[in-house]
């Protein structure tokens, strides 16, 4: 049974949406409106992200020698992963949070961390990534600029998911957006953990899915 407080809640935010209806959004390709839930390309060469109809996206599907990159919008949580404390510190990442992807225009692996301020970045170890992949062999296939490993050590939690880029984008978004102070403030924590919840539930399995 829904509480009344939620009730309301839920009825407010209706109401606010009906006054303020989110911005239209459109392929930023060819300006077709396309729905919330929508593909993107990634412009390699700058990693940026691209909203993208589906005919678009599709145009660009299986490319791997152009501009512009379909992303796979994948998450699979990564159940039997193996990394020690030791390993991760190898990696020299100065915060327990980072994705770790092969990047085509620099022909190495990175890892980029998020922050109040965007994604830093840190170059990685060849020796190192090599050994990772030697490790967890599932990591092989990436597909490079639009696949990553994501890693949340933070709290001493040990998640670790295959995500496409646009959801470890998003997860700089957040906390951009959201950083407060020194520290951060409880409210971008509260949203991180209901970030990676929400992950979690997402990457059970194989499923795929579309992030906001």
């Amino acid at each position: 049974m829904v509480g009344e407080a939620e009730a309301h809640s839920g009825w407010a935010a209706r109401l606010r949406r009906f006054a303020c209806p989110p911005p239209m959004e459109y392929c930023e390709f060819c300006r077709a409106e396309i729905p919330a839930e929508h593909a993107h390309l990634l412009d390699v060469a700058g990693r940026r992200l691209a909203c993208a109809c589906r005919t678009c996206a599709l145009a660009f599907a299986g490319r791997v020698d152009a501009a512009y990159r379909a992303v796979p919008s994948r998450v699979q949580a990564m159940r039997e992963f193996y990394l020690t404390d030791s390993e991760w510190s190898g990696f020299h990442i100065p915060i327990d949070m980072a994705f770790l992807f092969h990047s085509t225009p620099q022909a190495r692996p990175i890892a980029l961390y998020p922050g109040p301020a965007g994604a830093a970045e840190q170059a990685l170890s060849v020796d190192a990534w090599s050994m990772l992949i030697a490790n967890n062999p599932t990591l092989a296939d990436l597909s490079p600029d639009v696949e990553a490993l994501l890693v949340n050590r933070l709290r001493g939690r040990r998640d670790y998911y295959r995500a496409s880029i646009d959801h470890c984008y998003a997860l700089v978004g957040l906390i951009r957006a959201n950083w407060r102070g020194l520290s951060g403030g409880g409210e971008v924590w509260d949203l991180i953990d209901s970030f990676f919840a929400r992950l979690r539930l997402d990457g059970d399995g194989l499923a795929e899915q579309r992030h906001d």
